[in-house]
C-alpha cells in the first residue's frame, strides 16, 4: 500500500491500528489469517484507498469474505504479493532471454568452426612452390591462418563455457519458478499456476475444438475443524484431500489448490460426463475414511467435500467457465453438501 499507511504501521498509531482490525474482521466473521489481517489493517488505515473501497464494497454486498477473495485482493494491493508475480514474469522474461541467448553462442560457434576450417584448408591449397614474392604472401596468410585457429580454439572454450553456465542459470531459474508456482502446504499447483493453466487449456480447447471441463472443490464445514481442532490439523485436513485430488489431477490434468480449503481441477479433453464419474471417486474417497488428529490420536470423523463442474461452451472464455463451475458448487453446498452438481444437467443415461 502507500507509503503512508507503512509509516503509520511503524508507529505508536499501530496497535490501535491492528486492534481496528481486528474488531473489523470479526464483525464481518473474516478469519484472521496473517493474508487477512494485513488486508484489514490497510482497510482501517486507509479506507478511501482503492483495497478501502474493494473492501467496503465486498461488505455492503454481503459477500463472503474467503480466502479466495483476501488472496485476489492481496495480489492486486499489498507489495509483497504483487512483486511475486513480478518477479515471476522477469523469471519468464529472463528464461526467454537465455534461450535466444544460448542458440546465438551455439551459431556463433559453428560459424567459427566452419571459418577455421576454410582457413586451413586454403593454407594447404596455398603451399605450393612458387616465387619468393608468392611464397612469402603464403608463408603470411599460413601464419595468420594458425593464428586465427588458435583464437578460434580459445573463443569455442569460452562459448562451450558460458553455454554451459547458461543452462545451469536456465536450470535455477526453472526450479525457481516451479517452487513460486506450487503451493507450499499440499504441493499441488497454487491459484497463478491454476490461472496460467487454464488459460493454456482454453486456448487449446479453441483451436483444436476438444471438450474441456474445470471442477471446483470445497472442504465442508472447514471452519468447524480449525475452530474445533486448531489451524495445525486444520493444515492436516487440507493435506489429505489434497492428495486425493493430486491422484486425479496428474498430468495432463491440473490439480491446484485455489483458496483456502478450496481446490481446482482443470480436464482438458474430457467431458462433464468423463469428469463427473472421476469426481464422484474423489468424494466417495475423501468422505470413506475417518481422520484421527496426529497429536492425539483423537478421531476428527470424516471429512467430506462438495463438488462444482462445468464443461466448456464454444467460444466461452475462461472466466464464465470458473464462475459456472463455482455456481455449481454452491448448488452443492445449498443441496446438503458432500454431493457433485454439474453447471448443465447430464442425464443419467450419459453419467452411466
Amino acid at each position: 500500500m502507500s507509503a503512508e499507511v507503512e509509516t503509520l504501521l511503524r508507529g505508536p498509531k499501530a496497535y490501535g491500528l491492528a486492534r481496528k482490525a481486528l474488531e473489523a474482521m470479526e464483525a464481518n466473521k473474516v478469519w484472521p489469517t496473517p493474508v487477512n489481517f494485513e488486508l484489514w489493517v490497510h482497510y482501517v488505515a486507509a479506507k478511501e484507498s482503492p483495497l478501502g473501497a474493494e473492501i467496503q464494497q465486498i461488505i455492503a454486498s454481503g459477500e463472503a469474505f474467503t480466502d479466495t477473495v483476501g488472496e485476489a485482493l492481496a495480489a492486486r494491493h499489498l507489495p509483497k504479493a504483487k512483486l511475486n508475480g513480478e518477479i515471476l514474469d522477469a523469471g519468464d522474461a529472463l528464461s526467454k532471454e537465455l534461450d535466444s541467448v544460448s542458440r546465438a553462442i551455439e551459431t556463433a560457434r559453428v560459424s567459427s568452426e566452419a571459418y577455421g576450417e576454410q582457413l586451413a584448408t586454403a593454407s594447404k591449397s596455398l603451399d605450393t612452390d612458387q616465387a619468393p614474392v608468392i611464397k612469402a604472401m603464403v608463408d603470411t596468410l599460413t601464419t595468420a591462418t594458425q593464428r586465427v585457429l588458435g583464437e578460434n580454439k580459445s573463443l569455442e572454450t569460452r562459448l562451450a563455457d558460458t553455454t554451459a553456465e547458461m543452462g545451469r542459470l536456465k536450470e535455477h531459474l526453472e526450479v525457481v519458478r516451479r517452487d513460486a508456482m506450487t503451493d507450499g502446504l499440499t504441493n499441488l499447483a497454487n491459484r497463478k499456476a491454476f490461472d496460467e493453466a487454464l488459460e493454456r487449456a482454453v486456448e487449446a480447447a479453441d483451436s483444436q475444438k476438444q471438450p474441456l471441463t474445470v471442477a471446483v472443490i470445497d472442504i465442508d464445514h472447514f471452519k468447524t475443524f480449525n475452530d474445533t481442532w486448531g489451524h495445525q490439523t486444520g493444515d492436516q485436513v487440507i493435506r489429505y484431500v489434497a492428495s486425493v485430488i493430486g491422484r486425479v489431477g496428474a498430468t495432463p490434468r491440473t490439480a491446484a489448490r485455489y483458496g483456502g480449503e478450496e481446490f481446482a481441477l482443470i480436464f482438458p479433453g474430457d467431458t462433464a460426463r468423463a469428469a463427473l464419474a472421476l469426481l464422484e471417486d474423489v468424494r466417495e474417497e475423501i468422505s470413506s475414511r475417518v481422520l484421527k488428529r496426529r497429536s492425539t490420536n483423537e478421531d476428527l470423523g470424516a471429512v467430506t467435500v462438495s463438488i462444482g463442474l462445468a464443461e466448456k461452451r464454444p467460444g466461452e472464455g475462461l472466466t464464465s467457465l470458473v464462475e459456472r463451475a463455482d455456481a455449481a458448487l454452491y448448488s452443492s453446498k445449498r443441496g446438503g453438501r458432500n454431493r457433485t452438481s454439474a453447471a448443465d444437467p447430464i442425464s443419467p443415461a450419459e453419467a452411466a
